[in-house]
């Protein structure tokens, strides 16, 4: 290894991993972050990504990003991300990943569901499902439930965002703050310069990409884009460059483009402060007084602009909206129809929704609707309110 790719002193290294919540012989092929990644890919949470909502139901074209390739990006810019600034780039992937694996199906109009059916019932948040997901609710190995995940990547996917301690005392995160006692994730610090590189790729990645698609669906044309901040100027630069270029192409090469200059803009920013807060250890970036891997201001500026547009265009527009009422009244029934007759459930599912409890019982309902794919709900809200003879029961 060169010594300008050195790992850098703040780096997360395998062979320094505090280890698992249950011990393991190491891999002898895999170090700890690539040994998790591996389990995550393996997971039945990962592949169901592949038909649940980003913006537009799985079902609706083929072309359009749902949370699998959503996710496949996010891990790719991570690495990016990861390798130019020397950090470890297994783990960056790792987490990134990780971090859509407890999203509902149909996108924010099913969590925003969910939140509301489970609200008497100790609620529910997309990012506290991720977690019961990789501890709890993947059952694949027999010596533990979960993927027990080294402490780096179940850091990493708890607080990607920040430190989480002043959302303990909501419902929804009882999952986090009552995990492994003993076994702490220092809940009140910053996660890991990887974590934080997986959690701006996210952004990256769906602003670009919703750009993307919103122009596939013919939400909005790259004419409406032309005085939009950030993408506006990236346009009228590829338009220069490339006078007879096509509309699919241009639209190409400019998403391209504003995914580079996005990720120029991180570095610059994220090696401005680490150098400012005189960063040279992993502890020192858990003890940073804020977040270290992020967009500069005149970024962070355009950004909100971008999103405003996107909010106005895409994300209410009448075709996304009508999809999000059916979606949210597919889930709604669901879980009353399974609240009141538990019976209804499959095997595995009825006999955890078996009990006198009604928070035991939200919850497992909560469980089983939250891991359907698009199609999956779909399909099961067909077979539970329209008759069909019993045929396909």
């Amino acid at each position: 290894m060169s010594q300008s790719h050195a790992r850098a002193p703040y780096a997360e290294a395998a062979d320094a991993s505090r280890g698992r919540l249950v011990p393991e012989a190491p891999s002898r092929t895999r170090n700890a972050f690539a040994r998790d990644r591996d389990r995550i890919i393996h997971s039945t949470a990962f592949r169901r990504l592949k038909e649940k909502t980003q913006v537009f139901v799985a079902h609706e074209g083929d072309h359009y990003r749902t949370r699998l390739t959503h996710s496949l990006e996010v891990s790719q810019i991570a690495r990016s991300l990861a390798h130019a600034l020397r950090l470890d780039q297994d783990l960056a992937e790792t987490v990134a990943l990780a971090h859509d694996l407890g999203h509902p199906p149909f996108g924010h109009a099913g969590e925003d569901e969910l939140q509301l059916q489970m609200e008497p019932f100790g609620g529910f948040d997309h990012n506290v499902q991720t977690f019961r997901v990789v501890t709890k609710l993947e059952t694949r190995y027999p010596g533990f439930d979960g993927l027990n995940l080294s402490w780096e990547t179940l850091e990493g996917v708890v607080k990607h965002n920040g430190p989480v301690t002043h959302k303990l005392h909501e419902p929804a995160w009882k999952a986090i703050a009552d995990f492994a006692p003993g076994w702490d994730l220092r809940l009140d610090s910053f996660a890991s310069l990887e974590a934080q590189a997986a959690a701006i790729a996210d952004d990256i990645a769906y602003n670009n990409h919703d750009v993307d698609d919103g122009v596939q669906a013919g939400l909005f044309t790259l004419a409406d884009l032309a005085d939009v901040p950030l993408i506006g100027p990236v346009l009228h630069q590829t338009r220069s460059d490339w006078p007879d270029l096509s509309e699919r192409m241009l639209r190409l090469e400019a998403v391209r483009r504003m995914i580079g200059v996005m990720i120029d803009d991180v570095l610059a920013e994220t090696e401005r402060r680490i150098a400012e807060d005189a960063i040279a250890s992993t502890d020192d970036v858990r003890a940073a007084r804020r977040t270290l891997v992020q967009f500069s201001d005149a970024m962070m500026a355009d950004l909100g602009q971008l999103r405003r547009f996107l909010f106005e265009r895409m994300y209410r527009h009448y075709r996304v909206n009508r999809t999000r009422s059916q979606a949210r009244r597919i889930l709604a029934e669901m879980f009353q129809l399974f609240m009141a007759e538990p019976e209804v459930l499959p095997t595995e599912w009825g006999a955890r929704a078996a009990t006198d409890d009604p928070h035991r019982r939200a919850r497992a309902v909560c469980d089983y609707i939250a891991g359907m794919t698009d199609r999956y709900a779909i399909e099961e809200h067909r077979k539970l309110f329209t008759l069909d003879l019993a045929l396909d029961l």
